[in-house]
């Protein structure tokens, strides 16, 4: 374990701080929002859709974000982003004054508050990778962690202070302002980014690269369906809180801010400890562990009309969902390299908040037609099929894999001239292998295809030959020539084993032998522009049968 603090980093000391504010005023609004939204209508399905109009956004959009993200400058779209919340902000506060709002109008106006934080997540979370090293990246996630979760200790309580002092307008107000030191922050940052030869990928293709490399790593998928399911069922408690404030506890909004506000320390208290139990415990264990607090917060907040034993479920509750939300984000982080880390965590924030979307709309209506102790307690029975998944999909411990790019391919020399558009383009692999070690080359290149496939290859087949038993060809198609340059670029030092071990392989350990061709139609000039791969067939084929 590092003994390093990523907080010895100046910038991301500096963007957390900031982002301190950001969340402060962010949480202040939710507060405002899901209160206003109780005094707008009686139905605590709407106050439930409160929180689902927030992450809907981030399940819809967030692989676009993800794709922009891993294209663009990140400082430049979480400026964007920013911008444009504290303007929608601006606007939902003006709204409020002149009391124009009603239910639909705010959630359309929290929808698109969800918008700018779909577009902000992947590039925040993608540039914690870009500030600190490899080694300090869980202790950075935790600490974000922990400082939203500061917020959310402290600002819920004055969140409804300001509501009861001033109105959900001088809520929103406060949120609006709360983007100008994380703005100011990011304008002043440089991030020492190198940038890639080669030019960007279009939006489309990007997308369909970023869920190839999900789909073609297992790691990543169990970490999706978990917190997928982890997602529905503890979306309830946030969700519903502000009824169970009014309707089980029987306050206002301070006490209702108090309640969101205990939820905040347990998960202050959670990100602290989470170093401690990442020391002493596995990863997967770390994941039931806070799937079990979440359970248990939800199954005493449900059935309890105390404060004193409200308080303290809810507490432990928070500690739960910090440690298995922050767990999975490091997972993800981890392995993903640089160039696509942006898109895996969209897809993995699509699959955690498309499941608490779905579990706020789900539990709000149990609470509507049945009752909040039953919608809870139905909560935390789901919480407890996602920890008996953990015995069957286990998210692994995550190793100090190097996902650093290999570096060792560069772009080769052509006897024909080639453009970066020229294609389609057909590579073919010659590996000579004595028979005695078949059986484990076999093996080897089952690896080998899920990571051609992975970066970008598409149809890859193996083929023996029937005049030569040594012989062995492997083949790939890529639909341009810049898609098999961007491809091969994607190898990571993890991949150098798996391409070390099919040459020891091969006899007398002489290099394979690789051929680059271009597909041509008969009858047409060297020159003519065939429809490219992409044009031809659906790049996502190979991707979808593997996974």
């Amino acid at each position: 374990m590092p003994t390093q603090s990523a907080f010895s980093i100046p910038i991301f000391r500096a963007i957390w701080l900031a982002s301190m504010s950001s969340n402060f005023g962010g949480l202040v609004q939710a507060v405002g929002a899901s209160w206003l939204m109780t005094t707008l209508t009686e139905s605590p399905q709407f106050v439930a859709l409160v929180q689902a109009s927030t992450a809907l956004p981030i399940m819809f959009f967030s692989l676009f974000a993800g794709a922009i993200a891993d294209n663009l400058d990140r400082r430049l779209v979480m400026i964007t982003a920013q911008f444009f919340m504290l303007v929608i902000s601006a606007l939902l506060a003006a709204f409020a004054w002149f009391e124009l709002l009603n239910p639909w109008l705010l959630i359309s106006f929290t929808f698109l508050i969800g918008c700018g934080t779909a577009l902000n997540n992947p590039a925040w979370q993608a540039s914690v990778g870009d500030m600190v090293p490899r080694n300090l990246l869980p202790d950075a996630v935790a600490l974000n962690s922990m400082g939203f979760n500061i917020a959310r200790s402290v600002g819920p309580a004055l969140g409804g202070l300001i509501v009861a002092a001033g109105g959900a307008a001088a809520a929103f107000a406060t949120n609006a302002v709360s983007y100008c030191a994380l703005l100011g922050v990011l304008l002043r940052w440089r991030p020492d980014n190198k940038p890639s030869e080669l030019p960007k990928e279009r939006i489309l293709i990007a997308m369909s690269a970023g869920i190839r490399y999900v789909a073609m790593s297992p790691e990543i998928r169990v970490v999706m369906a978990r917190s997928c399911l982890f997602g529905m069922a503890a979306a309830a408690l946030p969700a519903l809180l502000p009824v169970v404030a009014r309707v089980l506890i029987g306050g206002g909004p301070l006490v209702f801010g108090i309640l969101f506000g205990s939820f905040g320390v347990g998960a202050v208290v959670g990100a602290l400890s989470s170093r401690w139990l990442r020391a002493h415990i596995s990863t997967e264990w770390i994941v039931r562990l806070g799937s079990t607090c979440v359970l248990i917060g939800a199954a005493v907040t449900g059935t309890s009309n105390l404060m004193a034993v409200t308080i303290p479920a809810l507490m432990v509750a928070g500690a739960g969902w910090v440690l298995s939300l922050s767990t999975f984000n490091v997972a993800v982080q981890m392995n993903s390299p640089r160039w696509v880390v942006a898109r895996a965590l969209s897809l993995y924030q699509m699959s955690t908040f498309g499941g608490m979307a779905f579990g706020s709309w789900f539990f709000g209506y149990v609470a509507s037609h049945q009752s909040i102790t039953i919608a809870l307690l139905s909560a935390a029975a789901l919480m407890a099929l996602s920890i008996l998944l953990g015995i069957v999909l286990p998210v692994l411990q995550v190793e100090d894999i190097d996902l650093a790019p290999l570096n060792r391919w560069s772009e080769p020399a052509t006897a024909v001239d080639v453009e970066m558009r020229t294609g389609p383009v057909v590579i073919t692999v010659e590996h000579r292998i004595a028979e005695e070690n078949i059986n484990a080359f076999l093996h080897v290149m089952s690896e080998r295809r899920r990571i051609c496939r992975r970066d970008g290859f598409l149809r890859w087949t193996l083929l023996r030959d029937l005049g030569d038993a040594e012989l062995w060809i492997e083949r790939f198609h890529v639909p341009t020539w810049l898609d098999y340059l961007r491809d091969s670029q994607r190898r990571t030092k993890a991949d150098a084993e798996n391409f070390e071990e099919v040459r020891r392989l091969h006899i007398d350990g002489k290099p394979a032998v690789v051929h680059r061709m271009i597909e041509r139609q008969p009858g047409l000039p060297p020159s003519s522009r065939l429809p490219s791969a992409r044009e031809l067939a659906d790049p996502m084929t190979d991707a979808t049968r593997a996974s």
